[in-house]
């Protein structure tokens, strides 16, 4: 048995804002009765464009009822703008949590309410979650879909996603493609947290400070690996990103000075100091 909170018991037996506006100025419908849940927003907005009423008609459980209730309160008196602003996760909140199971109620709520915002502005709303091929054909769920709620609510199991979504939830033959997803969603977000950490921004640093960490480098990274083989290296001016070094020893007469240059001095000082780096060589 589910444990419903007092608010969502209230809101269940005793819902707000039943029943329809007449001429209203904003229509949102999402789900179908196919699916088991489906739910209908309208709005009345004022000359300021803050919404002074708010009806709903649903079909589905208990929690649906609850969630459509509380989301007609919760933006009663708001601006388009203001409402928008309110997400699934607000909505559970304002009824003090919702069953993980139905978590998916919250998140029609959301999506009746983008949707009548949609309808007040006369755009269409472009939902690249709801394209792409269908995976769970019990309950209509797309792949794209899955993937949205997976990296939205941070799911990481079927039966989270089937909570927020449905998908699942039925025969359950679509399991095996459902975890596929939720492996691949985890994959790039590893991916990209890897990306973004090796990734080095350029550092704003001053004139003494980038002249300071050039000459350590040089020091520290560059000049033994040069005189290792018999060169030497020597820092003769800076000029904004302009690097100008001399070469010594063996280097100085070295047939590959030139690429010495570019894959060893400047690939270390771009790596240490800063990207922007442009390293020359000039005669002293």
């Amino acid at each position: 048995m589910w444990d419903y909170s007092e608010k969502v018991k209230d809101h269940f037996f005793h819902p707000r804002n039943v029943g329809e506006i007449a001429n209203p100025d904003a229509v949102g419908e999402v789900g179908s009765l196919a699916c088991g849940d489906a739910l209908k927003l309208m709005l009345k907005l004022d000359e300021t464009g803050r919404i002074v009423d708010v009806k709903f008609k649903t079909f589905g459980c208990g929690s649906a009822i609850a969630s459509a209730s509380a989301l007609t309160e919760m933006i009663k008196g708001k601006t388009l703008e203001e409402a928008g602003k309110i997400t699934d996760s607000d909505i559970a909140a304002y009824l003090d949590g919702l069953p993980e199971q139905k978590m998916h109620c919250s998140v029609m709520g959301r999506e009746a309410l983008e949707a009548a915002i949609a309808n007040y502005r006369g755009v269409k709303i472009e939902k690249p979650v709801d394209e792409g091929t269908i995976v769970c054909k019990c309950f209509g769920v797309t792949d794209n879909k899955i993937a949205h709620e997976v990296r939205e609510h941070k799911l990481t199991t079927i039966e989270q996603v089937t909570n927020f979504c449905k998908a699942g939830g039925g025969c359950r033959s679509c399991h095996p493609q459902i975890q596929a997803i939720i492996d691949e969603v985890w994959q790039k977000e590893k991916e990209k947290a890897l990306i973004e950490k090796v990734r080095k921004p350029v550092k704003k640093l001053t004139n003494i400070q980038k002249m300071k960490l050039v000459q350590e480098t040089i020091e520290r990274d560059i000049r033994p690996t040069l005189q290792s083989d018999g060169g030497d290296i020597e820092l003769i001016d800076m000029d904004g990103d302009r690097v100008m070094v001399s070469f010594r020893g063996s280097c100085a007469e070295c047939p590959s000075s030139k690429v010495t240059l570019k894959s060893t001095v400047e690939a270390k000082l771009r790596e240490f100091v800063t990207d922007t780096l442009i390293v020359e060589e000039v005669a002293s």
